[in-house]
This record gives C-alpha cells, sequence and structure tokens, in this order.
C-alpha cells in the first residue's frame, strides 16, 4: 500500500521548477486526473476546502494569460496542463458554506458543526486575527491552497511529470480577465498561486540544490 522511502526521495530530488516543456508530450488523462485527486483529497485548516482549481487547456485563454503572467510566459503555451489555484474569500466562507462541509460533506451532526463554528470563530477573532481583516483572511485561505498545490506537485514527480509553481502574475489582471471570461465571482474567490505541468523539454542544467539539514532543522528535547 505504501510507497518505499527511497522512491518518494526520488521523486523529490527528480522535481524541479522546470523552466521549458515540451510540446508534444500530453500527460494521460488518467494520470492528470491523479493528479487532481490529490489536491481534492488534501488537508485544510478546519477541513474547509476553501479552495477551486481552474485546469485552463484552451489556447486562446492561455495566450492571453501569458501576457500578464510572467512567471509563465515561458511555459504557458507548451505545458500540458495549466492550472489555476483559487482560494475562498471570507464573504464566501460563512455560516452556510461552514454548515455545508461539515455538515453535509463531513457527515457531522449539527451540535457538533456548532461547536467547531465556536471554534472557528475563535480561531479567526483572536488566534490569528484575521476575522476583520478580509485580506488577511483571504491570505489564510491562500495558504490552505499552497498545500494542496504542494501535494500535486509530488503526485506528479511520484509519476515522472514534471510541474512550475508560479507566483509571476499580475494578480488583479487576471482576477480581472477571468472574470471578463466569466470564470471568476470575485465575491467568492480570488487567484492564489499558478502551476504548470508536463514533460520537460530538456535535462535541468544542473543538480538541485539545497540548504544542509543542520542549517534548517533545530531539535527541542
Amino acid at each position: 500500500m505504501f510507497a518505499n522511502k527511497q522512491a518518494v526521495l526520488n521523486a523529490f530530488r527528480f522535481r524541479h521548477a522546470c523552466k521549458s516543456y515540451d510540446a508534444a508530450k500530453k500527460i494521460p488523462a488518467d494520470d492528470f486526473a491523479y493528479i487532481l485527486e490529490t489536491a481534492r483529497l488534501s488537508p485544510s485548516s478546519f477541513g474547509l476546502e476553501p479552495w477551486r482549481f481552474l485546469v485552463v487547456q484552451n489556447p486562446a485563454l492561455r495566450e492571453e494569460l501569458r501576457g500578464i503572467a510572467w512567471g509563465a510566459a515561458e511555459k504557458i503555451m507548451d505545458c500540458s496542463h495549466f492550472v489555476i489555484l483559487l482560494a475562498r474569500t471570507q464573504a464566501a466562507m460563512q455560516a452556510d458554506y461552514e454548515e455545508k462541509i461539515w455538515g453535509s460533506v463531513h457527515g457531522m451532526p449539527s451540535e457538533t458543526v456548532g461547536m467547531i463554528q465556536k471554534f472557528f470563530k475563535q480561531f479567526a477573532e483572536t488566534d490569528f486575527a484575521i476575522a476583520d481583516n478580509p485580506r488577511a483572511f483571504n491570505d489564510w485561505a491562500a495558504k490552505q491552497t499552497y498545500i494542496a498545490l504542494a501535494n500535486m506537485m509530488t503526485a506528479a514527480a511520484l509519476i515522472g511529470v514534471d510541474s512550475t509553481p508560479m507566483e509571476g502574475f499580475q494578480k488583479e489582471n487576471v482576477e480581472k480577465l477571468l472574470l471578463e471570461k466569466g470564470l471568476i465571482n470575485l465575491d467568492e474567490y480570488r487567484v492564489s498561486v499558478m502551476a504548470a505541468f508536463g514533460y520537460r523539454a530538456g535535462e535541468p542544467k544542473r543538480a538541485k540544490t539545497r540548504q544542509a539539514v543542520d542549517d534548517v532543522v533545530d531539535w527541542i528535547e
């Protein structure tokens, strides 16, 4: 049932921020469905799943995005699949949404839902102090999408699919374009991050480098 540890580490060493994609190679539908499923199954704070995934395959829309997403300019037309991750807004995550997620999706009884709502209210108002700041709330929701993104990239690497996460875009202009195309309701969602998936056009020019483990890990015994 479980993957070999070395196979997982090999996947992490294989994965890099792919700079150029082979336009002739497409990810099989079942493989990309598997990648999306790892996003859907990802954990989120309070289990609220404050995300949506736009899989942009339309060439004309990709071309329009290319002009306002500099981080994607060299990849968006050649990658197999291009995903825009959206984060749910504070206005769209009120009691009715909470009841849908905790009650209908997770099957919790109404008394449990009420209890969790109180915990979440305290968390938002006191612990993280995001309740009175829509921008801070959106930033918190966007953090959840990065969990899903990381899982997608790892899942892709495990089957030999390359990926590139991207924050290099004009957020306001991307949201305006998606709004004009009828692809987003800005009262419900805002753009969080983007990612390309596909197969590398060539091998990386240098091996992966990272800080030593002792430079990034402290043990508190």
